[in-house]
């Protein structure tokens, strides 16, 4: 989508140039277009916003469950690691505690590994500004200051 704010950048260049068959546009008529294609950019902008700002609520949504994810996977590691002591002072037997802990450890590790990939997905969101939108709004604001010139 940026590509195509690009060429109403392009198309906004053009005003000056003759469509009529005599090669004279009147200055109500050039208004007129200004006023079109600059309504027509804004609007592809604010497309391209949206798009951009949805794409990355999703990987938010994505991060944030996945964080909740890892919490649940947490709190089974904590009742396995409750179930370890009880055991392990209950039997004081080796092989019962061991199982016990050994399972602990383990849902421990799955809770590291789901959070770091929610970490991943939330950054993947931020900075929360349309970064690309804002680029191409930089270069339209640049492009209509320059004249029409790119």
């Amino acid at each position: 989508m940026a590509e195509s704010t690009g060429s109403h950048a392009a198309n906004l260049s053009s005003v000056g140039s003759s469509s009529s068959p005599t090669g004279d546009v009147s200055t109500s008529e050039l208004v007129t277009r200004l006023t079109q294609q600059s309504t027509e950019l804004i609007r592809s902008e604010l497309r391209l916003a949206q798009v951009e700002m949805t794409e990355k609520a999703k990987h938010a949504g994505v991060g944030v469950g996945l964080f909740g994810g890892a919490g649940v996977v947490a709190l089974y590691g904590v009742g396995a690691l409750i179930a370890t002591i009880i055991l392990a002072l209950v039997a004081l037997g080796l092989k019962a505690w061991l199982a016990a802990l050994i399972v602990t450890v383990v849902l421990f590790v799955i809770a590291g590994v789901v959070a770091l990939i929610g970490k991943k997905q939330v950054s993947q969101a931020t900075p929360a500004a349309p970064q690309q939108t804002i680029e191409s709004v930089k270069q339209d604001v640049d492009t209509i200051k320059g004249g029409g010139r790119s």
